[in-house]
């Protein structure tokens, strides 16, 4: 079983950006493809980007596209989601997952998930 913590989370004006985190441990995290999903109120989670194992693939919503960037370091065993321009509407809780199988935009295709950070966005 793989446990996934967030960090990183936090209130930023509009136009503003943060940096989530996702460090792993008890499995071999280099070998499994990574999600940030999102929810904010009363709405359904969301994908927001994926990456393939090596970081070399990765894969991202409309809505975030070339503002936000998922990277990660298999030494470290940390997944980050760097994020720009944030907007009123990124206000969500933000997670992270982690695959065996494909990388996937649907939250079924993940077998684990953090607990979740907090991202507000002011305007």
């Amino acid at each position: 079983q793989v446990q996934l913590v967030e960090s990183g989370g936090g209130s930023v004006q509009a136009g503003g950006s943060l940096r989530l985190s996702c460090a792993a441990s008890g499995r071999t995290f280099s070998n499994n493809n990574m999600g940030w999903f999102r929810q904010a109120p009363g709405k359904e989670r969301e994908f927001v980007a994926a990456s393939g194992w090596s970081g070399g693939y990765t894969r991202y919503a409309d809505s975030v596209k070339g503002r936000f960037t998922i990277s990660r370091d298999n030494a470290k065993n940390t997944v980050y989601l760097q994020m720009n321009s944030l907007k009123p509407e990124d206000t969500a809780v933000y997670y992270c997952a982690l695959t065996s199988g494909l990388v996937t935009m649907d939250p079924a295709g993940f077998d684990s998930w953090g607990q979740g950070t907090q991202v507000t966005v002011s305007s």
